[in-house]
Order: structure tokens, then sequence, then C-alpha cells
């Protein structure tokens, strides 16, 4: 289990907002910096040697995917932007 604090996830959120805050300073998750890689309004994505990180913001939610080798980018985009796609049509 990921244990992420609550200002951690408070700046992921400004992040998708601002992603200059996230630029300079990167993307923690339960004490772990990650190299932030680009981002929009919806998606982050960042890495940490051989883990990346790829979160998707709903309207109530964000989720948040750590993965690694044999898991590439791509794969892990699809399934969290396809789950967050699912819950923002279920009014998540």
């Amino acid at each position: 289990m990921l244990q992420v604090s609550k200002e951690e996830i408070a700046k992921l959120v400004q992040g998708f907002e601002k992603q200059e805050l996230l630029t300079s300073s990167g993307v923690t998750l339960a004490g772990n910096r990650y190299i932030y890689l680009s981002g929009t309004d919806r998606v982050i994505r960042a890495k940490l040697g051989k883990v990346g990180v790829h979160c998707m913001k709903t309207q109530q939610a964000v989720v948040v995917s750590l993965y690694e080798d044999p898991i590439q980018p791509q794969q892990a985009a699809s399934v969290v932007e396809k789950l967050g796609d699912y819950l923002v049509s279920c009014g998540y």
C-alpha cells in the first residue's frame, strides 16, 4: 500500500492547474521524489529510475498509478485514463 501524505496529494492536485509547481520540485509520493515529465489539466506523468507515475484527475478523485518494467508507459497511461474516463462518466 502506498502511504501518501495529505500534503503530497494537495501539491499533486495543485499541479494539475499549475504545472510549474511540479517542473521545479517534481512529484513527491510516499516520500519519493519523481521527476516531472509532462502534464495537462487532467494528466500528470513522472518518473524515478525504472518506476513511472501516471495520474489522472476526475471530477471527485485522482487516480494514481505506479508502474515499472515490464509495463510500458503507454500501457499504464491507457489503463489509468480509461479508468479515469469511466469514473467521469459515472459522475466521479
